[in-house]
């Protein structure tokens, strides 16, 4: 078994925009491409929790949803858990979890437990099994007492939270996270960094993090990434994601920053 969970080389990703008026006239079914990976080189060791940062529109998403399956590489190689993603099925899709804070694939008429039951039966769980996992869930995201409340009355801390308690249902040997504390409060996201973190140390998970929170990176992750123009342009110890990022102010001759 290799000791790498991801592993990229030369990884690129296109799309096209929408064909504007201008391009249909001239008879152009499709607009411009967009090169949103342009080269990606990056291996994500077993047992390891990996922060992306970068701008937005550098290609972060884009690279987890090619991880996760859900998007096929245009060029390079990409494995994952020891996988070449053009040639998985659903096996592999229980191995791996997309965790994203995509309201729209909650039922809001349902409660966060009801939302959460028919996830878990998508997972294969039922009755006594689903129940005590949607219940650990629920308890290890702090929405215990919200459970039976409908999601068109959540906040969206909440909602973000009760997307956590989705991926959690299974039982993923890799994570991959798109923002995964955007606005959560504070106490509640420092609460889901140590959730995430004692998952990983007790079952040994993987996880890449794709993220603009440095408390993501320095409580939760051990490296840092960062993508720009579709490439992977540096990388270092949480310490230094500020510097990496371009966040950090230089000092003075005076010693002032």
């Amino acid at each position: 078994m290799s000791e790498l969970a991801i592993e990229c080389a030369a990884l690129e990703k296109h799309f096209r925009s929408g064909a504007s008026f201008t391009d249909l006239l001239r008879g152009r079914l499709r607009g411009r491409r967009i090169d949103a990976l342009r080269g990606v080189d990056l291996a994500v060791r077993r047992g390891e929790v990996v922060a992306l940062m970068g701008p937005n529109g550098v290609g972060k998403s884009t690279l987890l949803r090619c991880v996760a399956g859900l998007l096929l590489p245009d060029g390079g190689a990409l494995a994952v858990l020891g996988e070449d993603v053009r040639r998985t099925g659903a096996a592999f899709r229980r191995r791996v979890c997309y965790v994203v804070s995509d309201q729209r694939s909650f039922s809001w008429r349902l409660s966060g437990e009801q939302n959460l039951e028919f996830f878990a039966a998508l997972h294969g769980h039922s009755g006594r099994e689903a129940r005590a996992r949607i219940a650990s869930a629920l308890e290890g995201v702090g929405l215990a007492a919200e459970a039976r409340r409908p999601v068109r009355e959540y906040s969206t801390g909440m909602r973000q939270r009760l997307a956590l308690a989705r991926g959690m249902l299974g039982a993923p040997e890799v994570w991959l996270f798109d923002e995964l504390t955007r606005g959560v409060d504070p106490r509640a996201a420092s609460s889901i960094r140590a959730l995430i973190r004692a998952e990983v140390q007790r079952h040994g998970r993987t996880a890449l993090c794709a993220t603009h929170d440095l408390a993501d990176v320095a409580e939760l992750c051990d490296r840092v990434l960062v993508l720009e123009n579709g490439r992977v342009q540096a990388e270092g110890s949480p310490a230094e994601a500020a510097r990496l990022c371009g966040l950090a102010t230089a000092a003075t001759p005076g010693g002032h920053a």
